[in-house]
């Protein structure tokens, strides 16, 4: 498989992420984690905890060069700053083939007021926004906001500047300065995407309104919410000459302020400040709830609600999350648990930070296709594996489940999962209503028989469908009854902090294991990294993953070196106290296998000089120490380190000579004339041949003795030979006398028989051959010269002497001393992207001479990354493969990252249903058969059978096409994980709605699977009021048609109270599924539950909503109550004492009605309080009265008002309009189709869909409503009776929906078009995998 372009960036990977990074995390609906580290982003399978990518910021100047616009043209530094915002763009995977624009787009922002739009299938940015490139305001967060059709970005910079972007332009397009204040957050509104809001520290909070992309077009309205604020005003003076454009997490790093709307209740606002929790209503402008900080818990961090539950999930700064649940018909909050984010065992001192908390909502959407379309059954073999933390049919006590993931500054990500589980009591209970029921002993939690309340609508749900409000063994299950537990399921581990020694393995033939034996130990796809922290990272960059961290060093490793391949020596040191004086050196040998550490040269005083560097054999058997302004110890690394003897030389460099390249086996003559001491033959050319004293080939081998070479203050040089416990001089052929310069002292060497390669601190690079003493110079312009690193050879190399160099100015060049002139071909990279490198070294891995060279790079960013190098010019960009495949521990199983021909195949087969077992070889546990989906794999023969059925619309052929196209997905195993292929196993045949939402889902369109879940209760809407109609309406069985709206609708009278809790709303209700409500009982019970919440606010404008609200369900006698309360001094009196004469009117006449219409008229035009509507409630009006709400913009409250007093085809046009309004304002097409389908709109469905690009939705929409229409007809109707069926179906039939209509006809040949010419971009496209 051929390597992506982007390959070079992929083998990266990245340092923790700090304070710095503003805490910033998103996750896109899709599962794929993205959060700032240092000057990069990182991006993870949220999963299967797997690191997917990493983009590094582009530095200014690359900035300024590569693009036009003005953002970043500041030449001062070219390092790239922290990055301190991420955010996702909410781009769904597109429908349009013919389109242009991306779905995988994601918007950074970073400490120096720079906005990038990166293309993360590209891994490059597509646009820079344009930003104050003098001021130069720090980033501190970004929000995506919906204006008409198109997308705009929102960004917080500096202390208090909001600003909205035009994403296509990057043109700013709207600027609002709240300057004392300083702002902390954003966030989008969930139920209107042209809504969002931005909190200050100090409690400002500012509502904006988007409804277009002009200036005009945005509406503001601003808030407070009380809160104490003496802290940061002490903070603000401790702080006063900081600079005017840092925003306040660079200021204040430790007062954070975030809130959260909820996404199960309109107009709420979870708000937590560093000491205190508020729930703030933005419809009644207050706050409803406030609860001080928990004692004994550190300052909040974050606020998250649970997106299917009345959970509330607080993170603190001191590693804890404190859950939260609200108490039933109130909206207060009590804390139920106190759970650890960051586990104690096992972690330094002082512990790690937690910097990060967020949700992963793809995982709920799909528990919502779980909860609604699993069967309960037990005994199904796809939902038997009970180790899986996440598997929907297993638990029947978790009623709910959320995956939530913590950051911390070690850079561990933590993947935790949530659960609700019933207490023990709520449990025997359920039973006993199951066994009562005849339900068995377990309850079925996706099982629906019965209505809670006594109705039900005219179509039944089919058994496999759940409703969200119909749960029989949790009729009496309420949130006291939950039990909120937590487990971690997953861990990735970054580098644990700022890389300060990097090494590499490079053993020679006489390396033995590190256990004894004389086998030979061969090099390892290994890197070494020591951390400011202490810790020793041990890193595959075969699989670009840490594989080991331990735990050494209780400071910051100063040096670090392989022994062999499998041990490790490394030192730190400590100042001893003040009266003693001295240092306290630390040396350990660590062992790779076994992570034991064992200290030597352990000594009861501190010594005089700290140790300076260390410096290995590449056989690992011998060690030399360097001190500073101390002789050089020499050690044999044996099992216990031996001490040889010491060298009191004043040494500047000391290195050890490298591994030469061995002969070709078997291949002809020797090419390496070069070396007079190479082996004449070797056993493989994977490992490196003996290092010995260059002598004449005629001389005796000694395996066993190696050398060094070292330069002297006075500039001499010289090399040692070290046999045993005997050291003597080398003898080498010396340079001539003018090779030695005064001017420079040596500050690095490199040494591989018989080049002896030096660089000075005025940046001379010299170098000698030490068997002929030729020796040759030249200057490289630069600063000094820290470290020179040979480049490993292979038989038949061209090249032997090219050496990177590392500057003192942390840049590194790459020269080739066997050309005519190294400077003129030298390799430079000044800056690599962005950062300074701290340490580098060659990744001794090759084994052909057509390899490339690998360079290891430990940049200033904590980044390791690996640079491939060849002998073109410019060797940075994508090359041919430099290591091995990539390994994987699992399957990275995300299928959005799958070319998009390929991922819009996958989502077209898993529409049209494909059988379950086709998954089997997707199983991460082949080894455990009870994970394979039962069925017979196909061999090579016809792939359509693995659909399930023969398509219902479009080409029959195009589905074996797109399978043939997927099959090396599926052979490599990175569709569809076991839970998820189990998932669908469970649904397949459940419809085909499911199935598309299902689809939707996985590719992380929420919305779109919302739609989708709620089409079978729309349409279910839609019938009832066609049967209402039908003159067969007598026909239908008496059970069924007792039951009508009616009965809903007798208890919703204008006599009636609201009592709190006098209807629990269900603990199981899927709470995502709110966003489209629509059906009257919903909508009424919903408005409802909300009175309770403000009947103790005071206020006018408080009364005023109250007022509304309980006229808006219908309980006019405590509307007349609370109106007549007014006390006579208020300015609302007349007011209101004419509407509580009005309301309380028991005989309405025509004169009555009449005068009535005429003040509400002139009350709309001069009052804003929407008093009109309540006349017109009061005569009986409640049509004209939803139409003057419609017309306010009040939109959900016309919607509850038509569900209290309205149905049939008068509730329906109140549908429609909401549904033109949502398309056409709103521009939310998914929540405007299901009101469409409820009002029995749907042609006006149809047409949308087609107006919106969307050829592939508007064809499965056709088979979903067909489907759901023809299973309710069937249960309408005898299945014996044909003839009563076909009537039935004909005088119920789908208004535009005909097989012969037009429009149904047009959208069946695009259809089939769409499909063709899917299957010809896949065709054109090469599988990529990773």
């Amino acid at each position: 498989m051929a390597r992506p372009p982007h390959e070079s960036w992929d083998c990266m990977l990245p340092g923790p992420p700090s304070r710095n990074n503003g805490g910033s995390a998103d996750c896109h609906p899709s599962g794929l984690l993205a959060f700032p580290s240092s000057s990069s982003v990182v991006v993870v399978d949220s999963r299967s905890m797997q690191l997917v990518s990493v983009l590094p910021m582009p530095p200014p100047t690359a900035t300024s060069s590569n693009n036009n616009t003005s953002a970043a043209t500041s030449s001062s530094s070219s390092l790239s700053p922290f990055v301190t915002s991420v955010r996702w763009a909410p781009f769904p995977l597109p429908h349009d083939l013919l389109a242009t624009n991306q779905h995988l787009l994601l918007a950074a922002g970073d400490r120096q007021g720079r906005i990038a739009l990166f293309d993360f299938r590209l891994r490059s940015v597509l646009l820079w926004f344009e930003c104050d490139s003098v001021l130069k305001p720090g980033i501190q967060d970004l929000c995506w906001v919906q204006a008409r059709s198109d997308w705009v970005l929102v960004s917080l910079s500096g202390p208090s500047l909001l600003s909205i972007w035009n994403a296509s332009t990057g043109r700013c397009i709207w600027k609002y300065d709240v300057s004392p204040e300083l702002f902390s957050c954003i966030r989008r509104d969930p139920f209107d995407y042209r809504h969002f809001c931005a909190i200050g520290l100090k409690g400002f909070l500012l509502s904006v309104m988007v409804h277009g992309d002009t200036e005009d077009d945005v509406v503001i309205k601003e808030f407070h919410i009380p809160n104490d604020s003496s802290e940061l005003q002490k903070l603000e003076r401790d702080a006063s000459g900081t600079a005017a454009s840092s925003p306040a997490l660079a200021v204040f790093p430790l007062y954070i302020v975030r809130f959260a709307f909820s996404p199960l209740w309109e107009h709420i606002l979870f708000v937590i400040f560093p000491r205190e929790l508020v729930v703030f209503d933005l419809q009644y402008e207050t706050s409803l709830f406030s609860a001080a900080l928990p004692r004994g818990c550190g300052k909040y961090l974050d606020v998250l609600p649970d997106p299917n539950s009345e959970l509330l999930y607080c993170a603190h700064l001191d590693g804890r999350l404190s859950t939260w649940r609200r108490k039933e018909g109130e909206q207060v909050h009590m804390m139920c648990t106190m759970e650890e984010l960051m586990p104690s065992i096992g972690t330094s001192v002082p512990s790690p930070s937690l910097l990060a908390v967020i949700i992963c909502k793809s995982d709920s959407t799909l528990q919502c296709v779980g909860k609604l379309y699993s069967t309960g059954s037990r005994s199904s073999s796809f939902d038997m594996d009970f180790d899986n933390p996440f598997d929907f049919c297993d638990e029947p006590l978790s009623v709910y489940k959320t995956h939530l993931i913590s950051i911390s500054d070690d850079g561990k990500i933590w993947n935790w999962l949530l659960t609700s589980e019933r207490t023990e009591d709520a449990q025997k209970d359920a039973t006993n209503v199951g066994n009562g029921a005849g339900l068995g002993d377990v309850p079925v939690l996706e099982t629906n028989t019965s209505d809670i309340d006594g109705t039900s609508d005219l179509v039944k749900q089919p058994d496999c469908v759940t409703s969200i409000r119909n749960c029989p063994s949790y009729s009496t299950l309420n949130q006291i009854d939950l039990s909120p537990k937590i487990a971690l399921v997953g861990q990735l581990h970054l580098l644990s902090s700022t890389a300060t020694m990097l090494a590499v393995p490079s053993p020679s033939l006489t390396a033995t294991l590190a256990r004894g034996g004389n086998s030979p130990a061969v090099a390892v796809p290994l890197v070494a990294l020591g951390t400011q922290s202490g810790t020793i990272d041990i890193i595959d960059v075969s699989a670009n993953a840490v594989a080991a961290s331990f735990s050494v060093h209780n400071n910051t490793v100063r040096g670090l070196r392989w022994l062999g391949n499998s041990r490790l020596v490394s030192f730190s040191y400590a100042q001893a106290n003040e009266k003693t004086g001295g240092y306290i050196n630390r040396l350990v040998v660590t062992c790779v296998r076994s992570g034991l550490n064992r200290k030597f040269r352990v000594l009861q005083k501190p010594e005089r000089a700290p140790i300076r560097a260390l410096r290995t054999s590449s056989s690992g058997r011998y060690l030399l120490i360097l001190f500073r302004d101390a002789p050089v110890e020499v050690w044999a690394m044996t099992k216990s380190p031996l001490m040889l003897r010491s060298l009191a030389l004043p040494f500047t460099v000391l290195e050890w000579t490298l591994p030469t390249a061995p002969r070709p086996v078997q291949n002809g003559p020797s090419r390496q004339a070069s070396s007079s001491r190479d082996r004449t033959s070797v056993a493989s050319v994977e490992a490196s041949s003996t290092d010995s004293k260059a002598i004449s080939t005629d001389e005796p081998q000694d395996d066993t003795s190696e050398s060094f070479a070292f330069a002297l203050v006075n500039g001499a040089l010289g090399v040692f030979e070290v046999h045993g416990r005997r050291i003597r001089d080398f003898r080498p052929k010396w340079p001539s006398s003018s090779f030695v310069s005064a001017d420079g002292l040596i500050t690095a060497m490199a040494y591989r028989l018989p080049h002896v390669v030096m660089g000075d601190r005025s940046g001379n690079i010299r170098w000698w051959d030490v068997t002929t003493g030729q020796s040759s110079s030249f200057n490289t312009h630069r600063e000094g010269i820290r470290r020179i690193k040979f480049s490993p050879v292979v038989a038949g190399d061209r090249s032997r002497g090219r050496i990177a160099v590392l500057f003192y100015d942390n840049t590194f060049s790459i020269f080739d001393l066997d050309s005519q002139d190294p400077l003129a071909n030298s390799l430079l990279q000044s800056q690599f992207p962005g950062t300074l490198v701290l340490e580098l070294d060659w990744l001794p891995l090759r084994t052909d001479k057509n390899d490339p060279l690998v360079l290891c790079i430990a940049g200033a960013d904590s980044s390791f990354r690996l640079v491939e190098e060849s002998d073109k010019k410019t060797s940075y960009g994508p090359l041919p493969r430099a290591i091995k495949e990539r390994f994987r521990p699992m399957p990275l199983c995300t299928p959005i990252l799958l070319p998009t021909p390929h991922a819009v195949a996958l989502r077209m087969i898993l529409q049209l249903g494909v059988k379950p077992h086709w998954f089997n070889t997707c199983s991460t546990t082949r080894d455990k058969k009870h994970y394979l989906i039962q069925g017979t794999a196909s061999g090579g023969g016809d792939l359509r059978c693995y659909m399930i059925d023969s398509p219902p619309v479009g080409d029959s052929v195009v589905p074996e096409m797109l399978l043939k196209v997927l099959e090396p997905y599926r052979k490599e195993g990175s569709i569809l994980d076991d839970e998820r292929a189990r998932l669908y196993a469970a649904i397949v045949n459940k419809g085909s709605a499911v199935r598309f939402a299902f689809a939707a889902a996985i590719f992380g369109d929420s919305l779109e699977a919302i739609f989708w879940l709620q089409l079978r209760r729309a349409v279910n809407h839609l019938m009832n009021k066609l049967i209402n109609k039908s003159p067969q309406k007598a026909s239908v069985p008496a059970s069924i048609s007792e039951l009508d709206d009616a009965s809903m609708l007798s208890r919703i009278t204008s006599k009636g109270k609201s009592i709190p809790g006098s209807r629990k709303r269900n603990a199981l209700d899927s709470g995502q599924l709110r966003l489209m409500a629509f059906e009257q009982e919903e909508l009424w019970e919903s408005a409802n539950e909300r009175i309770p919440w403000h009947e103790k606010l005071e206020g006018a404008e408080a009364i005023q909503n109250l007022v509304h609200e309980l006229v808006s369900v219908g309980n006019l006698e405590t509307a007349v109550s609370i109106l007549l309360s007014t006390p006579p001094e208020s300015p609302h009196f007349s007011t209101n004492a004419l509407r509580a004469v009005a309301l309380s009117s028991a005989v309405s006449r025509s004169l009555l009605e009449l005068a009535v219409k005429v003040v509400a008229a002139n009350m709309v035009r001069i009052d804003k309080s929407l008093s009109g509507t309540h006349l017109l409630c009061a005569v009986g009006r409640y049509q004209e009265a939803c139409s003057q709400l419609q017309d306010a913009g009040c939109w959900t409250d016309a919607a509850t008002l038509a569900a209290t007093h309205l149905k049939g085809s008068d509730y329906a046009r109140v549908l429609q309009r909401w549904a033109d309004h949502v398309l056409h304002n709103e521009y939310n097409i998914w929540r405007a189709l299901i009101l469409y389908v409820a009002a029995g709109a749907l042609p006006e469905a149809l047409a949308a869909l087609r107006e919106a690009k969307l050829a592939d939705t508007a064809a499965m929409f056709i088979v979903a409503c067909r489907e759901i229409h023809a299973e309710m007809i069937s249960d309408l109707v005898d299945s014996d009776d044909e003839s009563k069926s076909q009537t039935m179906a004909q005088q119920l039939s789908l208004p535009g929906l005909d097989p012969e209509n037009e429009d149904v006809i047009a959208v069946g040949e695009f259809y089939e078009q769409y499909q063709r010419k899917l299957v010809h971009l896949c065709m054109d496209s090469q599988p990529a995998f990773d």
